[in-house]
C-alpha cells in the first residue's frame, strides 16, 4: 500500500502567524495563494509523471506513468482541508471522505482575548459540507451540530498523538493491499502520524515539518517493512509559492 500525506494550502491563519495574530479564526480557509496550491498539488498528483514507479523495476520494465494512481482520497473536516481536497477529488474523479480523526491538534477553538478567553466551536455540519462539498462522503458521526465537541476542552498533544496512533492502525490493515492513498491533512498532525507509523512516539525533539500542499510518500510493504520515499515534496509548485 502506497500512502501520500499532503498538507492543505496556505490558510489566513497561516498568514496571521507570521503578521497578526488577531487576525486568526477557528476554522480558517485558505487564502488565494492557497486555492493557487491545490489546483497544482491536484494537476501534479493527477497528470505528472510518476518516475517513482520506476525505482523497484528492471530496465526494460520500465515506462512513462502519469500520475500517482491514487484509488482512495480522505481529508480532515476543517475547512482549509475541505477546500485542498476539492480540486484533488476533481481531477482524480474520485470523492473526498471525510474522516474527522484526521483534524489538526487542538480542535476548534480560539482564544478572544478578553474576558470570554477561550471559546470552542462544532466545526460544518452534515448539511453544510454536503452544500459547500457536493460529492463529498460524510460519515454518520457528523451531524449538523458539527463535528467537533468541545465540551472536551482544547485538545493536548498527547490526545493528538492517539489519534494517529488510531490512524495509523487503520492505515496498517490496508499494508497488503494494493491501495494508493491520500490524506489531506494539517502540520503537526501530519508530523505526529509520521511518528506514529515510524514507530518514533512519543518524540518531543524531532518535528516533520512540512510546507502547504507538500507530499509526503510512505510504502507499507507486505512483508511489515515501512518504506518512507520522500518527503515534503514540493515539485508542483514555483519557488515563489512555496509557504
Amino acid at each position: 500500500m502506497e500512502l501520500y500525506i499532503i498538507r492543505h494550502g496556505q490558510s489566513t491563519n497561516n498568514v496571521s502567524m507570521i503578521y497578526d495574530m488577531k487576525d486568526r479564526e477557528a476554522d480558517p480557509p485558505l487564502t488565494d495563494l492557497g486555492l493557487r496550491q491545490a489546483d497544482k498539488v491536484a494537476d501534479y498528483v493527477a497528470n505528472s509523471t510518476n518516475f517513482d514507479r520506476w525505482i523497484d523495476r528492471k530496465s526494460e520494465e520500465r515506462h512513462e506513468t502519469k500520475g500517482f494512481g491514487i484509488t482512495k482520497l480522505y481529508c480532515s473536516p476543517m475547512l482549509r482541508t475541505l477546500q485542498t481536497a476539492r480540486p484533488i477529488s476533481k481531477a482524480l474523479n474520485l470523492p473526498a471522505e471525510v474522516w474527522p480523526d484526521l483534524h489538526e491538534h487542538g480542535g476548534l477553538h480560539l482564544d478572544m482575548g478578553d474576558e470570554r478567553g477561550i471559546v470552542g466551536f462544532p466545526g460544518l455540519g452534515r448539511a453544510a459540507i454536503t452544500e459547500q462539498f457536493p460529492g463529498y462522503v460524510v460519515p454518520s458521526v457528523i451531524t449538523d451540530a458539527g463535528w467537533y465537541d468541545f465540551s472536551r476542552g482544547v485538545e493536548d498533544i498527547a490526545s493528538a498523538m492517539a489519534r494517529a496512533i488510531r490512524v495509523a492502525a487503520t492505515l496498517k490493515q490496508h499494508a497488503m493491499s494494493d491501495q494508493r492513498i491520500a490524506l489531506v491533512i494539517h502540520g503537526t498532525f501530519a508530523d505526529a502520524l509520521l511518528k506514529s507509523i515510524l514507530n518514533m512516539l512519543p518524540n518531543h525533539e524531532v518535528y516533520f515539518a512540512m510546507y502547504n500542499t507538500g507530499i509526503t510518500r510512505i510504502d507499507f510493504r507486505r512483508d511489515g517493512k515501512i518504506v518512507p520515499r520522500f518527503f515534503n515534496r514540493t515539485l508542483h509548485l514555483a519557488p515563489e509559492d512555496v509557504s
